[in-house]
């Protein structure tokens, strides 16, 4: 096989993926609009066939290929990540089927910009070269924005608006700091880079002002504090399937080539660079926690709570910094990869139940919506009680085992300190999950409320539900194969 025939190969499931994208966006046009479903098919079966390819690789833990001159790599970290997506994705599409044909969205470039972000996504998992994230970042990007105005609604046409000036201007921080970078390193790919630096700190001006672009512009992404300003606003109007697909696969994809970049790239720079995730770890968690206490909608808590879940997220990547030798830095990393893997089951498992209610042609997204649901929705009542119980880290719930592996990653790293001020804030995020709780169980339904539609329970949301609430109970009971995954999988990041 040929040098660019085997190239071609180590991206075909990036090539899948954008094939199927392209498909699907020639078909919209001429697909009925009570045939739009078929599109949405074919979207899953081009991720049934990614998960084939990338799952038969998992156990190849040594193979580290690179392709098109260094600018991607295909590894077990990258298999990690890429997986999670696979099926991220996956499940936002078939959440995806019910809620816009109640919301009478049957438009077929859903699922179109949904496998295009996802490509995008693949590319900063696989990215070896800083310019070859930014280009995933951007195809990544640029889908989310139109997906958050698909709805056509003035709060959806804001979000989207928000999302894209915000995220222009992080893009255009992140590309700036990689110019600083290539000027004081003379290159774009991570090795370089990481060769270049040694152990020079950051005695050169050009090198510390480029981790702070590079932070700044990657914190816009992973909505850390101070720049998670977007969050909110657009979490809220967003449509709930969309504002699930951002919460979960655009945090995964973000945090996977920032890890990446730091430890790969900038490794030589961990003592530097340690502290000012430090910092930033402890107003994410304050602020996240905080502000959620007073949200009255749903959408708008989950989105300060997803603010939090990635401040507790950058506590693996501070104690990897701290962490003494090798050991304590893989403990770190893996337990990062372990948080975002509960952390998405958990959230799309909640969004999904959040997607199964609407109010006069409006979702009832406001927490009182869900007054006395134990008693009009059982079922729908106990699910969300799991997944609220899991985000507040409450064992035996995965939610727990991911706090606890970062909690364990900050001790290890000498970071008692750091754990506890973590754990209190855990605490203090009990108390708006468990508002949650006894609206549904401990109030009786309002009469404004009573009416609301509901969507019909369908066969692909009952799917996403089993797979969330499986993913939850699985990982909380039986924690060791995922995390020994993780544990393999950061290996072989050098």
């Amino acid at each position: 096989m040929t040098s660019f025939g085997s190239d071609l190969l180590a991206i075909l499931p990036e090539l899948i993926v954008v094939t199927a994208a392209c498909l699907v966006l020639v078909l919209d046009p001429v697909t009925p609009a009570s045939k739009k479903e078929l599109l949405a098919w074919i979207s899953l079966g081009a991720l049934a066939l990614c998960i084939g390819l990338t799952g038969g690789q998992i156990g190849m833990l040594n193979m580290r290929v690179f392709a098109f001159n260094d600018l991607v790599v295909v590894d077990a970290y990258a298999r990690f990540w890429k997986l999670l997506l696979y099926v991220v994705t996956g499940l936002t599409i078939l959440m995806s089927l019910p809620y816009l044909k109640v919301e009478r969205l049957q438009l077929g470039e859903y699922y179109g910009f949904t496998l295009l972000a996802l490509s995008g996504m693949l590319v900063m998992v696989s990215g070896a070269d800083l310019l070859t994230i930014y280009l995933g970042t951007e195809l990544m990007s640029l889908s989310l924005y139109v997906m958050a105005g698909l709805k056509r609604s003035p709060r959806s046409l804001e979000a989207s608006a928000k999302y894209f000036v915000l995220g222009a201007f992080s893009s255009g921080l992140l590309l700036y700091g990689i110019s600083l970078l290539y000027g004081a390193t003379g290159g774009t790919k991570l090795a370089s880079i990481a060769g270049a630096i040694g152990t020079r700190g950051f005695e050169d001006p050009l090198l510390l002002i480029a981790t702070i672009l590079l932070t700044v512009g990657f914190g816009f992404k992973l909505a850390v504090v101070p720049f998670h300003m977007w969050t909110p606003d657009v979490y809220q109007g967003a449509p709930t399937s969309v504002t699930a697909f951002m919460a979960v696969a655009s945090k995964a994809a973000s945090f996977a080539a920032f890890l990446r970049v730091f430890v790969e790239g900038l490794g030589g720079l961990k003592a530097d660079w340690s502290p000012l995730f430090l910092a930033l770890c402890l107003v994410t968690l304050i602020l996240g926690n905080v502000v959620a206490i007073v949200q009255t909608n749903i959408k708008r808590m989950l989105a300060y709570s997803s603010i939090a879940h990635a401040g507790y997220a950058l506590i693996g990547l501070v104690a990897a910094g701290r962490g003494m030798g090798e050991s304590g830095a893989t403990s770190g990393l893996a337990s990062v990869m372990l948080y975002l893997v509960v952390y998405a089951f958990m959230t799309l498992g909640a969004f999904a139940v959040i997607g199964m209610f609407r109010k006069g042609g409006i979702e009832g997204e406001e927490i009182e919506d869900f007054s006395g649901l134990a008693k009009r929705q059982p079922l729908a009542a106990l699910l969300m009680l799991v997944f609220m119980v899991s985000l507040a880290g409450i064992p035996p719930t995965a939610g727990f085992i991911g706090k606890f592996y970062v909690f364990m990653a900050a001790v290890e790293a000498g970071l008692s300190w750091l754990a506890v001020a973590a754990l209190i804030f855990a605490a203090v995020s009990a108390y708006y999950y468990m508002r949650v709780v006894m609206v549904m169980y401990m109030r009786e339904p309002e009469a404004t409320v009573v009416d609301i539609p509901q969507l019909v329970p369908s066969p692909a949301l009952s799917i996403v539900l089993a797979c969330a609430i499986a993913g939850v109970i699985i990982f909380g009971l039986f924690p060791n194969p995922l995390v020994s995954l993780a544990l393999q999988s950061v290996l072989s990041l050098k």
